[in-house]
């Protein structure tokens, strides 16, 4: 009974969907961490919120996942941003990440990634399922859609000339693990992180975008320099493969590297640095199991694979990922930060090199979605609820 519960419990954790989860009553707004105490702010209320980005400004630009884009800024949220597509919201699809073009202040162009619905959709009324994902999921939705990345002006309270840059192939029927994380490069190129559908084989398919880490140009083209551009049958805006549901993607400051981390199944979360052309596994190996537990080769059985730089068990489903370079949190300088649902925490890693040397969790009682530095050197979250939170962290100064 008890292994059964934990198995209910670390799913509800991971699978749930952010309308279905209740905000804690009365989180704190003082931590204790290992480098002194930590002021919690909390600036405005959300509907599911996913993403953020900052315009220069310093107003706020947030996502919601039910489709709508805000403003923050002076202490106020914007009415929701005319001129997105229709956004099909449902579980974990909806409007998801954003972020501005590197020479914003000349094209005024905003990126957002969002899940689709196909044109035509089946016949059908349900998914037939995968027993590999467990007893607690959802199969009733039977929409065939995928994910999609698009761009457009923003101009004043409205993203005008919408052009859709990259999308998800194959669409599938109903499911989530649609990735969604966008990441400019300092080479201008743009990173997407691409879940494979909870579908498992599409990742290691590379006639398929599942799966993967993509990098396209700005305007949806292929960079030159990919590692699959000239190679006959594997889609050109590959990156790397082999990649389960990547909800994190930062470059380390200190080593210009890309590292991601995605979720496992029945623990293994994994932090990764996603080279040019490499395979990291998913669903050949990992360091934990299926839902249903069967099991699934560790990594350190099949060497061929990338194996991650760290990785978690039991697992802490991560999400947002970035590198401390203020000043606010002078023990934090190039740690990595990132959101937890499952531990309800902001994770510190101290690293050496590329290994992780220190982890820390700081226990905020809330489920994190996304984590930002601010210009000032504060650390901004989103906070994975129906009701969902926009926080500020900051040390309590000492007295």
């Amino acid at each position: 009974m008890k292994e059964v519960l934990t198995l209910a419990l670390l799913l509800a954790g991971a699978t749930l969907h952010a309308q279905e989860k209740k905000a804690p009553v009365n989180p704190p707004d003082v931590v204790e961490t290992k480098s002194g105490k930590v002021k919690i702010e909390h600036l405005a209320t959300l509907n599911e919120p996913w993403g953020m980005a900052w315009l220069p400004d310093g107003r706020l630009l947030i996502t919601e996942k039910p489709g709508r884009l805000r403003i923050y800024s002076q202490g106020k949220l914007s009415e929701p941003l005319r001129g997105l597509p229709k956004i099909e919201y449902h579980g974990q699809g909806g409007l998801l990440d954003v972020k501005i073009d590197p020479d914003f202040s000349r094209t005024k162009l905003v990126y957002f990634s969002y899940t689709e619905a196909a044109d035509q959709q089946p016949n059908i009324t349900r998914d037939i399922g995968d027993p590999r994902l467990g007893k607690f999921n959802d199969y009733s939705d039977a929409i065939l859609k995928g994910g999609a990345v698009a761009r457009g002006r923003l101009e004043g309270q409205e993203v005008r000339n919408i052009e859709v840059i990259w999308r998800q192939v194959p669409k599938t029927v109903g499911r989530g693990h649609f990735g969604g994380r966008l990441l400019f490069a300092p080479d201008g190129t743009l990173f997407i992180t691409s879940g494979e559908r909870q579908r498992s084989e599409p990742a290691q398919d590379l006639t398929s975008n599942l799966g993967k880490m993509i990098r396209i140009n700005p305007d949806g083209s292929i960079p030159k320099t990919n590692p699959f551009i000239n190679k006959k049958g594997v889609r050109p805006e590959i990156w790397s493969y082999g990649h389960r549901n990547p909800l994190g993607a930062a470059f380390n400051p200190a080593t210009k590297q890309l590292w991601i981390h995605e979720m496992g199944a029945l623990h293994g979360d994994e932090l990764n640095i996603p080279l040019a052309g490499k395979n990291y596994g998913w669903p050949v190996v990992s360091n934990g199991n299926n839902y249903d537990g069967s099991p699934i080769p560790a990594h350190e059985t099949k060497p061929e694979f990338a194996a991650p730089v760290y990785y978690w068990h039991p697992a802490i489903s991560p999400s947002g990922l970035a590198f401390y370079t203020g000043s606010l949190f002078k023990d934090w300088s190039g740690n990595a930060l990132l959101g937890s649902f499952n531990s309800e925490a902001l994770v510190r890693l101290t690293l050496d090199g590329n290994n992780v040397s220190s982890e820390e969790r700081i226990w905020l009682q809330r489920r994190i979605r996304e984590v930002l530095q601010a210009p000032d050197g504060s650390v901004w979250l989103l906070t994975d609820y129906k009701d969902g939170e926009l926080l500020r962290l900051s040390p309590v100064a000492d007295r």
